[in-house]
């Protein structure tokens, strides 16, 4: 017990000395939302994939896929590497950073008001993101929650407020700056855990060959007649797997947390270098969390009803295969991983709603002091609300992230892309990707038709073909506006370079 008190106790030191350090680089909005656009390629590698990787990913989302799909399951840590991360800085990397610049735009709903001229919209976009990000910063707490109770055997609703104040401390204190600082400390401490966990959770079983060959013996429930489902190349649930690649893949690239990471990259070289540390980082940690939950079955019993606590999986798995130490280690790992995403969500929402909502609608004038303040204090207030859902027991972590991620990226992917790539999108396509993302999401949450994850998966796909059919048959946007919010892909750097001739004297011809 004394190490993982000792542990968990130089980690929150740590934490909090950077937000402390961190104050004087928060004194303003640019500098408290975006870190001056100054973040080198390690910085915004980090940063990018600590936020996409949470303890849902590693409790919640591995418990239970890992359950369900066996050692398929990896092909969605693969997904996340290949999709989530290196096409993703690909494609919106460069882009993101150039037009956002050029519009100067500090988050994701005024970037879709400038791009799309449109005032309402950037309201619209704010007000959906504070309120869909809530949920997800719930989920993030409970699978984090979780792990503490089998640590530490403290009440799950005590570990959730210690875990809020940590959070909300550090965001308060020092802004994007002291988030980025910690992203890079936490990411590291997750690279080292998950290769150690798995190494020897696995040896705990035989070895890796030993543990596959003991899940092989396991008969699926889907599909009885597959011998040796939960080993085999696509698994019992093909289908069902590529939704949640879909989502948790392609969907990364419409949430406003993770591409707030391009808004703050200080440069092109910077972006190419991030690229390749991102998605090494996704392969270790996304590839890694998935293998070791398809290992579930091997140290989990359900209840005698049958009923499966898949939130409960990978924490008991940890508990009967880790030593102390070791279980410290997983802790500060997933506080990590859940620390870095709160903290992204708390000052993406704050700075949206604040800059986004507050300022010009409801409070015409406000100075940059009060705006600071102001986004403060919503910190502070998305906090608490996170709080109140995730101590609803009921809430399972998948259906809350789901329900989060696939609301979010299925309304603003398709608007999101296009509006970078493409002249003829318009306004009027992003409003029908909202609606549509509303409509599929919410009417799924209230019927419970199907899992939350297929849904917005659906939504996802959907939201890349609805926009360029409703582009195509309503009015253009004015050309001249469309030019100017494209010309930065236009603007050349003028290169000076300096010849020098060295000419040797031919004294033989007198030269």
């Amino acid at each position: 017990m004394f190490e993982k008190v000792f542990m968990m106790a130089a980690f929150f030191a740590v934490t909090a000395a950077i937000g402390i350090y961190c104050r004087k680089h928060a004194t303003n909005v640019n500098d408290f939302v975006l870190g001056g656009r100054n973040m080198g390629p390690w910085m915004s590698a980090f940063a990018y994939g600590t936020t996409y990787f949470s303890g849902v990913v590693f409790v919640g989302y591995a418990g239970q896929f890992g359950w369900n799909f066996g050692l398929s399951v990896t092909w969605i840590g693969i997904g996340n590497a290949i999709i989530g991360s290196l096409l993703a800085w690909v494609v919106l990397g460069r882009r993101t950073r150039v037009m956002t610049k050029h519009l100067d735009s500090a988050t994701m709903p005024d970037f879709f008001g400038k791009r799309y001229g449109s005032s309402s919209l950037k309201v619209v976009v704010s007000f959906l993101i504070f309120v869909f990000l809530v949920p997800y910063s719930a989920s993030v707490y409970k699978g984090l929650s979780q792990l503490f109770v089998m640590a530490f055997g403290i009440d799950f609703i005590y570990c959730v407020i210690g875990m809020a104040f940590l959070t909300g401390l550090y965001v308060v204190l020092g802004g994007y700056m002291a988030v980025a600082l910690n992203d890079v400390i936490q990411g590291i401490i997750m690279i080292v855990s998950i290769i150690s966990i798995i190494f020897v959770v696995l040896n705990s079983r035989g070895g890796l060959m030993a543990a596959v060959s003991e899940l092989s013996q396991i008969p699926s429930e889907a599909v009885p007649e597959l011998n040796g489902a939960y080993t085999s190349f696509l698994g019992p649930a093909p289908l069902s797997m590529l939704a949640i690649m879909v989502l948790t893949s392609l969907g990364a690239w419409g949430l406003p947390q993770m591409i707030h990471k391009f808004y703050t990259i200080k440069n092109e070289k910077a972006i190419q270098t991030g690229t390749v540390i991102s998605t090494l980082f996704a392969l270790i940690i996304a590839g890694g969390s998935y293998f070791l939950g398809a290992f579930g079955r091997l140290f989990y019993t359900p209840a005698a009803d049958g009923k499966v606590a898949f939130d409960d999986i990978v924490p008991e798995m940890l508990g009967s295969a880790l030593p102390d130490i070791l279980i410290g280690l997983v802790i500060i790992m997933v506080l990590s991983a859940s620390m870095s995403t709160l903290s992204s969500l708390v000052i993406t929402s704050s700075s949206t709603f604040t800059l986004d909502f507050l300022k010009g609608t409801l409070v015409k004038n406000m100075s940059n002091r009060m705006q600071v303040v102001l986004i403060k204090g919503l910190c502070v207030l998305f906090v608490v609300l996170s709080v109140i859902i995730a101590i609803n027991p009921n809430n399972l972590i998948t259906t809350l992230m789901g329900l989060s991620w696939g609301t979010l990226a299925g309304a603003f992917l398709g608007p999101f892309l296009y509006g970078l790539l493409w002249k003829r999108a318009n306004k009027a396509a992003l409003w029908a990707s909202i609606i549509l993302s509303l409509l599929i999401n919410v009417t799924n949450l209230i019927t419970g038709y199907t899992a939350a994850p297929i849904a917005g998966a659906v939504a996802i796909l959907l939201s890349l073909v609805i926009v360029p059919i409703v582009s195509l048959i309503t009015p253009r946007q004015d050309p001249a506006f469309i030019d100017r919010v494209f010309a930065c892909y236009d603007e050349k750097i003028e290169m000076r370079v300096e010849h020098k001739f060295h000419l040797k004297e031919n004294e033989d011809n007198g030269h």
